[in-house]
C-alpha cells in the first residue's frame, strides 16, 4: 500500500504521488514521524514487528484456546484476530503501509500502487515475522501435534482452497476501498480491515482456518514441520486478493470532479467543518 492503510490521512491538497515516490515534510520536527524520511530499513522492520504481532497474539489466541479447554472460545478467537490487525494498521501503517501479508503486497504491486523492487523484500519480512512469532509459539507452549496452531483443510482441500479465494476477495476489496479510493474514510480504514478479518475468521474459520495470508500458514508450517495442503493458502489468497482488487477497480471510476470528490473523503476533516 504505497498510499498505506492510512494513506487518505496523510493526503494535502489532493497531491497524488507517483509510484514509489514520499511525500515532503515541510517541518523538520516531523522527520521522524512522517513517511517522507522513513528508509526502507524502517518500513522492513516495521513489516517484520507487525506479522509478528499479529501471528503471535492470532496463533496464539488458538494455541491458549486448545491448551485451557477452550477457555477463549471460537467467537473470542475471530475477535482477537480482528483486534490485532486494526490495532498493528494504526500502529505502523504510516510507516511501512501496513501489508502484513504478501498476497496484499503482491496485489498492490500489480496494481501499480506499490513499487516492484520493493516486493521481495516485504515478502521476506513478512514471512520473517511469521516463522519468528511462530517459533515464539513454540518456544512458551508445549504444542502437542493435535494442537497445531496454524491451518489445515478441516475438508477436501479444494472447499478450503475455494473458501480461501472468496474470504481473500472481499479483504482486497474492503482494503482497495478504504485505503486506496479518495472518497472512503481513510482514518477508519483500520477499523474497516479489522472487522473483515473479524468476519472472514468468524465464516472461513471452521472450513479452511481462514488464512487470507500465505505468511500466515507458511510460518506455523516451517516451525512445526506441518506441510499437509500448504498450496491452499499459498495460491488462495494471492488469486483472491488479486480478484477483489480488480473488481473494486472496476466501480471505482466516477465522473464527478475531483474537487466534489475530495469533499468527503475524511472524516475528521468534515467533523473540524461542523
Amino acid at each position: 500500500m504505497t498510499k498505506n492503510i492510512e494513506g487518505s490521512i496523510n493526503e494535502v491538497n489532493d497531491i497524488e504521488l507517483e509510484e514509489g515516490s514520499v511525500p515532503k515534510s515541510d517541518k523538520k520536527g516531523d522527520a521522524w514521524a512522517s513517511a517522507a524520511f522513513v528508509t526502507l530499513a524502517q518500513k522492513l522492520f516495521a513489516e517484520v514487528l507487525g506479522t509478528f504481532f499479529i501471528i503471535f497474539t492470532g496463533c496464539g489466541s488458538v494455541v491458549v484456546n486448545k491448551l485451557y479447554d477452550g477457555i477463549v472460545t471460537f467467537p473470542g478467537i475471530c475477535v482477537v484476530w480482528g483486534l490485532i490487525v486494526m490495532v498493528m494498521i494504526y500502529s505502523v501503517g504510516h510507516i511501512s503501509g501496513a501489508h502484513f501479508n504478501p498476497a496484499v503486497t503482491i496485489t498492490f504491486a500489480i496494481f501499480r500502487r506499490f513499487p516492484w523492487k520493493q516486493v521481495p523484500m516485504y515478502i521476506a519480512a513478512q514471512l520473517m515475522g511469521s516463522i519468528l512469532a511462530s517459533g515464539t509459539l513454540a518456544l512458551m507452549f508445549d504444542i502437542p501435534e493435535k494442537d497445531y496452531f496454524g491451518t489445515i483443510p478441516a475438508g477436501s482441500p479444494w472447499q478450503s482452497f475455494a473458501m480461501e479465494i472468496v474470504i481473500s476477495f472481499l479483504l482486497m476489496f474492503v482494503i482497495s476501498g478504504v485505503a486506496t479510493d479518495n472518497r472512503a474514510i481513510g482514518e477508519l480504514a483500520g477499523i474497516a480491515v479489522g472487522m473483515t478479518i473479524m468476519l472472514n475468521v468468524l465464516v472461513g474459520g471452521p472450513i479452511s482456518g481462514a488464512s487470507m495470508n500465505p505468511a500466515r500458514s507458511i510460518g506455523p508450517a516451517i516451525v512445526k514441520h506441518v506441510y499437509k495442503g500448504l498450496w491452499v493458502y499459498i495460491f488462495g489468497p494471492p488469486i483472491g486478493t488479486i480478484a477483489g482488487a480488480f473488481c473494486y477497480n472496476l466501480i471505482r471510476f466516477t465522473d464527478k470532479p475531483l474537487r466534489e470528490i475530495t469533499k468527503t473523503s475524511s472524516f475528521l476533516r468534515s467533523v473540524s467543518k461542523d
